[in-house]
């Protein structure tokens, strides 16, 4: 058969075939559409910038300091400064330019409505998602209260946390990269001219970097 006797059959072929389009999509006949209650238990992220999904609810600092000291404090030290190899969660103010930056809610988090949304899904520990939203609202307000951010006498609610502006909500770049396209010139591999140098302590004390000694 010559090569436009085949194509000719093949579009014959097609045109007898039902459009695809009108097909209806083919289903396996298991599993069941999810409920709103379901969808519910997931939708519960919260948006930093704008606090969109903050849920109903309020809490104080001296209610967030009991919760803190029970639910928080074996990881993040009594006042937030860390304990053992957990992070620390207040300090390092305006240390994002030295040697040794330390990112904290006070010194790096760019959105209050952030802390919530973290807190909410994956603490603490061991047990996310098992404190209610009051108990969230006043472990937040506690952790403010600790970097002077939120007075220990007010309450914390929604509308609250989105008016709250961090230290550092300007310290993030929005819409891109805007350092210059890499030079063709620029070095690109084996670049290295003298060791690395260690100028944190943080990370060795930690014991996730190696000293010094072995960097050489």
């Amino acid at each position: 058969m010559s090569r436009s006797l085949k194509a000719l059959a093949i579009l014959l072929a097609l045109a007898a075939m039902p459009a695809l389009a009108q097909d209806k999509p083919k289903r396996f006949g298991f599993g069941t559409a999810a409920t709103a209650e379901q969808i519910a238990g997931w939708n519960i992220d919260v948006r930093g910038p704008d606090g969109a999904g903050l849920p109903p609810g309020k809490g104080n600092v001296a209610a967030g300091e009991e919760l803190y000291m029970a639910q928080c404090s074996a990881c993040h030290g009594e006042f937030g400064e860390g304990a053992g190899r957990y992070p620390e969660l207040i300090g390092g103010r305006g240390t994002l330019k030295s040697d040794d930056p330390r990112k904290t809610i006070d010194s790096y988090w760019p959105h209050g409505p952030g802390l919530y949304d973290y807190i909410f899904r994956a603490m603490p520990f061991g047990a996310p998602q098992s404190l209610s939203h009051d108990e969230v609202y006043s472990i937040v307000a506690w952790l403010l209260n600790q970097g002077d951010l939120w007075p220990a006498d007010k309450e914390l609610d929604a509308a609250a946390l989105r008016a709250i502006k961090l230290p550092n909500r300007d310290g993030f770049i929005a819409g891109g990269d805007p350092r210059p396209d890499v030079k063709p010139d620029t070095c690109m591999t084996n670049c290295r001219k003298a060791p690395p140098k260690i100028t944190s302590d943080l990370a060795a004390r930690l014991g996730v970097t190696p000293s010094q000694k072995a960097a050489d």
